[in-house]
């Protein structure tokens, strides 16, 4: 009979023997989850002796899974942005740090916006950027927008999970056509939109390529497909100087801006993320 701390030692070994780098980090996730335990909780009993052995057993099999290439998040079916915790699965993409200088970028905006504005989240997948506006501008309005049903049940999720449902609803829609006049006017639109040339979709890292999405990866010929539709057709649905603000990839900023410049936005700024990237564009419509 093992430990809590003697099943996470093992398969922090396990893991490492795979060449993960964060090791530690993804053994305490899986043990704790397969445990259905709180990381607090797990930690707490660490040095219990486990006398249910079907927990080893999951332990040993969501490894194998991480072997065989699936990211830990979808394996424990949950992951952190923003400070909130997210639920994912095969569906959406799994939250990464370079879409929170996204919602830094919003939050800051409609914190100087004041009182009881609107925010129309595209692409919205998990629904992780409108959520961290929404927990961070207690006064805003959210509205998630995705073309995937599935998607869409991910965020009611979230939207539950964070106790977010009275700010928050969700809504099908496409973010290539044109928008439904009924969903009113904004104040802001933010969109992490699929930007991956799709050349480049092949080059990929397995555990991206193999099991997140292509729907939210494949952004055209160019990765711009998604942005110029956006930036042309829901502009319409900005209030007066109205803002938006786009995530996008690597060595992409300058042509947004252009794309934005042409459709009629002003005082556009772009934000950095940790490795130094272009990564968010934001504009105000003139």
């Amino acid at each position: 009979m093992k430990t809590y701390n003697e099943i996470y030692l093992d398969a922090r070994r396990k893991l490492r023997a795979m060449g993960i780098t964060a090791n530690d980090l993804e053994a305490r996730l899986i043990v704790s989850h397969a445990a259905g335990k709180s990381r607090e909780a797990y930690l707490a009993s660490s040095r219990f002796y486990v006398t249910d052995s079907s927990i080893e057993r999951a332990v040993n099999d969501m490894i194998e899974r991480r072997r065989k290439g699936e990211p830990v998040a979808y394996l424990v079916g949950e992951w952190e942005f923003y400070g909130l915790p997210i639920v994912v699965d095969e569906s959406v993409l799994i939250p990464r740090m370079d879409t929170e200088v996204l919602a830094e970028a919003s939050i800051a905006q409609l914190k100087r916006r004041g009182w009881q504005t609107r925010v129309l989240d595209l692409c919205a997948g998990s629904g992780c950027i409108g959520l961290a506006i929404a927990a961070n501008v207690p006064n805003c309005r959210v509205v998630l927008a995705d073309i995937s049903e599935h998607a869409l049940s991910v965020c009611r999720q979230n939207m539950l999970k964070n106790s977010l449902s009275r700010q928050i609803t969700a809504i099908e829609a496409d973010a290539t056509g044109i928008p439904p006049a009924l969903l009113g006017r904004f104040d802001m639109i933010v969109s992490n939109p699929p930007y991956i040339p799709t050349r480049d979709i092949e080059t990929l890292d397995p555990s991206v390529r193999d099991y997140e999405p292509l729907l939210a990866l494949d952004g055209g010929p160019d990765g711009l497909y998604f942005i110029r539709a956006i930036a042309s057709n829901w502009p319409t649905l900005l209030k007066p100087s109205g803002v938006l603000a786009l995530e996008c990839g690597i060595g992409q900023a300058a042509a947004v801006r252009e794309i934005m410049e042409d459709n009629g936005f002003k005082d556009i700024k772009t934000h950095t993320d940790t490795g130094g990237v272009e990564r968010v564009v934001v504009g105000t419509l003139k």
